[in-house]
């Protein structure tokens, strides 16, 4: 069963944020008020109608181009597909390539479309086997969504649009919100195969022109480049959905610049995903999610690596991250209980990322593959007394040798494991096998994308009605003769649940 509950610790309250009342965690139980500037919104346990998201302010044309790309310089917008590239330095890019690739030297703010024009992309595809944010934002909030898509086609001049993804409930979802209301330009649900290369921009062109989701090698990118040879922006869904947001609310263009979604798994608890603002620290989310005390915690999906205990009171915010030698990537964060093994983490998700190589470049079909089997060895008991010394190796020399990031994350993960856990890894090669590791053993291999992979929270597709979403009415999820709480903290909403 799914349900929307509210953590029993509480996370700190964002600027413009309004908070969350309490309820018990069984009770399916959504915000009774209006939250401007949140992506979760009011209804996140069912689809947001046209309707309902217009009396909120969405599809509204307050803002032209050039103010929205104010506003995004301002407040310092980055991407959520893992990059966290400036939102507003992509948008000018894709533009200016636009006007340079029709020959026109158009100035001003609006431009036009027209031969050659742009292309943009909804780029929902999730790769990441530990996130959900983009598959439940499709589902739960397409219009949020078209209307992200909207405002980057308006700036960028585009004179067509695509959201790409692999989740057929998604997809009817979005299909049936473009029925519902009509978009300025045209775009198109492009669906793909499930893969952790398939949401990687050069993969996404080469798949709605009509091959394989296959990343190519760069130069040339989408910006240059792209669908059809036209100039193309690919952006994530979240990204486009707080462009939607700041066009909606430039006064919340902070807090919604700030604030991201976060899919918090691992420990043996079940998973959860949340907003949060940036700055709260990772212990804090570990504490939220019902891992008080992790042994550490694997980051960004598979891309930021591993952290240990200590890094755990880092903030919530890309730069610290960075500097501490791990990334916020794609927003996913998968706890290690306080009994968890390290090595056994690693080796797990090195197996993940060495089974999800899209076989094209030599490099890395065979260092994902060598980080993997050293990793197994290692976990297992079994490996030799180099093995460290070539997991150096590989972890300073294999990274941007891909046409892709895949051989990049499986060379940081390897690199993070001797960084961050050099006791346990010198224990795995001088000592007896590893309890924690053999106990797991039989959760590799052809099992390995059922631990690391979190469900989709459900989301109903009917939705309350605009009324609905007035402050006096009541909760449409608490059942007849719940009272409405309000808690004595403020606290972040919570999915979690399967499909």
């Amino acid at each position: 069963m799914t349900r929307t509950r509210q953590s029993t610790t509480s996370l700190p309250s964002n600027p413009g944020f309004p908070s969350t009342p309490g309820h018990p965690s069984t009770v399916i139980h959504g915000p009774t008020a209006p939250t401007a500037g949140s992506v979760l919104g009011t209804t996140p346990y069912a689809t947001e109608c046209a309707a309902a998201y217009e009396a909120t302010g969405g599809y509204a044309a307050g803002l032209t181009p050039d103010e929205l790309l104010h506003h995004l310089d301002a407040c310092g917008l980055r991407g959520r597909g893992g990059a966290g590239f400036p939102a507003a330095v992509k948008l000018r890019t894709v533009r200016e390539h636009g006007r340079r690739h029709r020959g026109n030297g158009t100035r001003g703010e609006h431009v036009a479309a027209g031969p050659g024009a742009p292309v943009v992309v909804a780029n929902g595809e999730e790769g990441e086997p530990g996130s959900v944010k983009d598959r439940w934002l499709l589902r739960a909030r397409p219009h949020l969504v078209i209307d992200g898509l909207v405002h980057a086609a308006a700036v960028t001049g585009a004179d067509r649009g695509y959201v790409y993804l692999s989740d057929p409930e998604a997809a009817h979802r979005v299909r049936r919100a473009l029925a519902e209301r009509e978009p300025p330009l045209p775009v198109e649900v492009v669906e793909t195969a499930a893969a952790y290369v398939a949401g990687e921009e050069t993969a996404v062109v080469r798949r709605i022109d009509g091959g394989p989701a296959l990343p190519t090698s760069k130069p040339p990118r989408p910006y240059e480049r792209g669908v059809r040879g036209a100039p193309t922006l690919v952006a994530n869904v979240e990204t486009l959905a707080r462009i939607a947001l700041v066009a909606t609310r430039p006064d919340l263009r902070e807090p919604i610049a700030r604030s991201t979604l976060v899919t918090l798994s691992g420990g043996g608890v079940a998973p959860v995903l949340t907003e949060v603002p940036y700055g709260v620290a990772l212990r804090t989310l570990a504490a939220a999610h019902g891992t008080p005390a992790p042994a550490g915690a694997l980051m960004g999906g598979l891309f930021g690596g591993l952290v240990d205990a200590r890094t755990l009171d880092l903030p919530l915010e890309p730069g610290a991250l960075a500097d501490a030698g791990t990334a916020l990537g794609c927003g996913a964060i998968r706890f290690l209980a306080a009994d968890a093994c390290p090595v056994g983490a690693a080796a797990d998700a090195a197996g993940h990322l060495a089974a999800e190589s899209a076989r094209q470049c030599g490099v890395c079909v065979s260092g994902s593959a060598a980080i993997s089997d050293a990793l197994d060895r290692l976990a297992s008991g079994s490996a030799e007394p180099d093995t460290a010394e070539r997991l150096h190796r590989w972890a300073r020399g294999l990274p941007g040798r891909g046409a892709c990031g895949l051989l990049d994350a499986a060379a940081g993960l390897a690199g993070s494991l001797l960084r961050v856990f050099p006791e346990q890894v010198r224990a795995h090669l001088d000592g007896p096998p590893c309890r924690l590791c053999r106990a797991d053993a039989s959760g590799r291999g052809a099992h390995r994308l059922t631990r690391l992979s979190v469900p989709v929270p459900t989301v109903k597709v009917s939705a309350p009605s605009a009324s609905a979403l007035s402050p006096s009415a009541p909760s449409p999820s608490a059942p007849t003769g719940t009272p409405s709480t309000t808690s004595a903290e403020p606290m972040a909403p919570v999915l979690e649940g399967t499909s």
